[in-house]
């Protein structure tokens, strides 16, 4: 590997968690003066996620999954304003944590095993009475946490294939500058040695592993796709999103880019952001239509 890129991917993870920290939330709690319930999904200190539930009937339910470059220094607090804005707009908000590189058996599989068994965790809500609608759900994540919104989105589409018993199915997916060509991503230093870290070696190394966990080499996904990107982002480049859009639409996907003008990588955490804005409209006419 060149200087050059070496420079360019610590450059990349520097900006990216110098970013995380100035717009790291303080927690928030919803008007209706609820707080969130936290519930496990697994055995594990991190397999837990934060269940914010609006008080209108059988909402549509919305999984956040945040992001930080799978790392462990960050956690779902990220999605703290977020959850509680969307369940003020009448949403149930999942908002999941994951292991993330820097914890026992993180990256792969364990990160990604870890995504799947907290979406179907609803399940069990719903066995449990909590009032929400399992036939729209909505998985939307930033940044990695976008990677693995969409890949969760394409890898349940696989597992299922061919099955009908599973009472809860994602129906729509966003990614907010969502990483979501992990090969590429590589190629352009996107997260310093993040990407590396996350599957255990390099695309040459791992490439079983790259095309299992790499959304888009698990196009199509056959569900509403919504990439949401800034033009000004320097930490995952707006390329990444817009060469990933053209391959979903290539192989028959409903999949849409909207291209925030002056926008970078961080306004997706504030619920006062043309970002946000963006992502409520969508999910008003996908989710509840």
């Amino acid at each position: 590997m060149s200087s050059g890129a070496t420079c360019r991917r610590e450059n990349s993870e520097r900006a990216g968690a110098a970013a995380l920290q100035r717009l790291r939330p303080e927690r928030v709690y919803m008007d209706n003066g609820q707080v969130p319930k936290t519930i496990k999904y697994g055995s594990l200190p991190d397999q837990a996620g934060d269940l914010y539930l609006p008080s209108t009937p059988h909402p549509p339910v919305i999984c956040l999954l945040h992001g930080g470059f799978w790392r462990a220094s960050y956690g779902r607090d990220q999605m703290d304003a977020i959850a509680a804005d969307l369940a003020r707009r009448g949403f149930a908000v999942w908002n999941l944590e994951y292991r993330r590189l820097g914890v026992p058996n993180a990256g792969w599989p364990g990160t990604f095993d870890d995504v799947l068994a907290g979406i179907d965790r609803l399940t069990g809500f719903a066995a449990d009475g909590i009032d929400i609608d399992l036939h729209r759900v909505v998985v939307s994540g930033h940044s990695a946490g976008g990677h693995l919104a969409l890949w969760a989105a394409a890898r349940e589409r696989g597992r299922d294939a061919g099955k009908s018993t599973r009472e809860c199915r994602i129906s729509a997916v966003v990614g907010q500058a969502p990483v979501a060509d992990l090969q590429r991503a590589f190629e352009l230093g996107t997260g310093g040695s993040a990407v590396r870290e996350l599957m255990g070696g390099t695309p040459t190394e791992r490439a079983e592993r790259y095309r299992r966990a790499s959304p888009r080499a698990l196009l199509p996904m056959n569900v509403p796709q919504l990439l949401i990107h800034g033009t000004l982002d320097d930490v995952v480049p707006l390329e990444i999103s817009r060469t990933y859009t053209e391959a979903a639409r290539a192989a028959g996907d409903r999949a849409e880019l909207v291209e925030l003008p002056g926008a970078g990588h961080m306004e997706f955490l504030d619920p006062a952001s043309p970002a946000h804005a963006v992502l409520c409209n969508w999910l008003n006419r996908v989710a509840l239509a």
